[in-house]
């Protein structure tokens, strides 16, 4: 079987690397995905409104993205560099300096992707746990603003550290069957936490979530991180793969943000965030409204299983024809995905909308991520990743407070209407400026021509 020879084109210790990844990114996903379709019902039951709910939600992705670029800079950079620029007296920093070196040793003086999921999954115990003891609108925001701190550093830190285990050849197979414990994690989560939420109690709920991330965490801190280090003739160790410094591009966060090799993916990132945010907050909302009868932790579940399922050719088959046909197709599930949504009107369609949904999903995401760090040298992976990556979590934040406050007041099937028009903006922007001219830039979308933005 194919997957199988691309493991064991794997170094050992990268390998056993990649599988503490894999089942701490699965622990970590549950706990998270836990509280999508049961957290708005809850906010609901203790008082808060419709657009409240919409308030509370959004805050995690302001957390999101006031932490992403720091947390990406610190992937890149190491912990030492990052705790030099704190605005603290020398004093204080050799002291939390010191904190950290032992527990993590010398990773505190490289470049550490380690360091960053560590403090994923720290947030992912404690966060859950501030819903049992918050009831106040204030509170309540600023918890779900931490709690949105978790995906923006492990994402970050997991997507660069597969990144750099992974063979080059083999990159986007690698990560698409990496990041398949993000629908596992979407099928379990979502399903569990509906089930505790009729059965049992939202505390039980809470206390379950943060005993998911607790066991990441445990996960987390077994990762053995080769050490990333620059050497005294200049030469620089990347998860164990010695690069010449000269040969790598190291740009700063203003060059990556004007880069417009990376401006398309976060702007396409941003428009399916935006649609993102608004089915995670309001999608539980809706069905309640519909008065259909349907449990809706089944179409997170229904999505997760497609997701998990067209990750296994997707990745592959992108390293073979192009990033571009398979990121152009993810869009087109979008769109139908929403019609579907929009004009829904039984079950089955709410499943069908869900089947789209995940395989959209399930191939943008880990292809998007492949496509990015084809256009970026192994030392700008982390801040990459938190730039471009920032456009989802900028869209997940604009999707739930702000569609609903301007849209919500025409009803709900208006407003997943607007998501189908996101879709369709976000194909039409992909497939005109991908690449480095109009030309180019469809032939790529549709897989004729190879990426001009890649770096050799």
């Amino acid at each position: 079987m194919s997957f199988i020879n691309t493991f064991k084109a794997v170094e050992r210790d990268k390998l056993v690397n990649l599988f503490i990844l894999f089942f701490c990114a699965l622990f970590f996903w549950m706990s998270l995905t836990s509280l999508i379709p049961t957290l708005p019902s809850y906010l609901q039951n203790i008082g808060a409104t419709v657009k409240q709910v919409g308030y509370i939600m959004g805050c995690f992705a302001i957390g999101l993205l006031l932490s992403r670029v720091w947390l990406g800079k610190l992937a890149d950079e190491g912990l030492q560099k990052f705790i030099n620029y704190l605005p603290f007296p020398s004093g204080i920093n050799n002291f939390i300096l010191r904190f950290f070196r032992r527990f993590l040793g010398k990773l505190v003086y490289y470049p550490s992707r380690k360091v960053v999921i560590i403090i994923g999954t720290i947030v992912a115990f404690i966060a859950p746990l501030g819903y049992l003891f918050f009831d106040s609108l204030s509170e309540l925001m600023i918890n779900r603003a931490f709690h949105g701190v978790s995906i923006a550093a492990f994402t970050t830190g997991y997507s660069a550290l597969v990144v750099d285990l992974s063979p080059p050849k083999q990159k986007g197979e690698l990560i698409g069957y990496m990041s398949l414990a993000v629908p596992i994690g979407m099928a379990i989560g979502p399903a569990m936490g509906g089930f505790l939420e009729v059965y049992t109690s939202y505390e039980f709920l809470f206390l379950l979530s943060a005993s998911c991330g607790l066991m990441a965490l445990i996960l987390a801190c077994q990762i053995r991180e080769l050490d990333s280090q620059v050497d005294k003739n200049q030469n620089i160790s990347v998860s164990g793969e010695i690069l010449s410094k000269e040969s790598l591009i190291n740009r700063d966060f203003k060059e990556l943000i004007f880069s417009a090799s990376f401006a398309v993916p976060a702007l396409v990132l941003l428009l399916i965030g935006c649609l993102f945010g608004t089915l995670v907050t309001f999608l539980p909302l809706y069905i309640r409204d519909l008065g259909l009868n349907f449990n809706v932790g089944f179409f997170y579940t229904a999505a997760a299983i497609a997701s998990f399922a067209v990750r296994f050719l997707s990745g592959r088959a992108s390293d073979k024809y192009g990033r571009g046909l398979f990121i152009s197709g993810s869009l087109i599930c979008y769109i139908l995905s929403m019609i579907f949504l929009t004009f829904v009107q039984d079950n089955m369609m709410l499943i069908l909308s869900a089947i789209l949904e995940g395989i959209g999903a399930g191939v943008l995401v880990p292809i998007t991520l492949a496509l990015i760090s084809d256009r970026c040298s192994a030392i700008e992976r982390g801040k990459v990743f938190a730039v471009c990556v920032s456009g989802f979590d900028v869209g997940v934040a604009l999707g739930g407070p702000v569609l609903g406050s301007l849209i919500l007041d025409f009803g709900y099937r208006v407003l997943f209407g607007v998501t189908v028009l996101m879709a369709i903006a976000a194909l039409l922007i992909f497939i005109g400026f991908s690449n480095k001219n109009i030309t180019n830039s469809w032939k790529f979308a549709w897989g004729i021509s190879n990426d001009l933005y890649a770096v050799k």
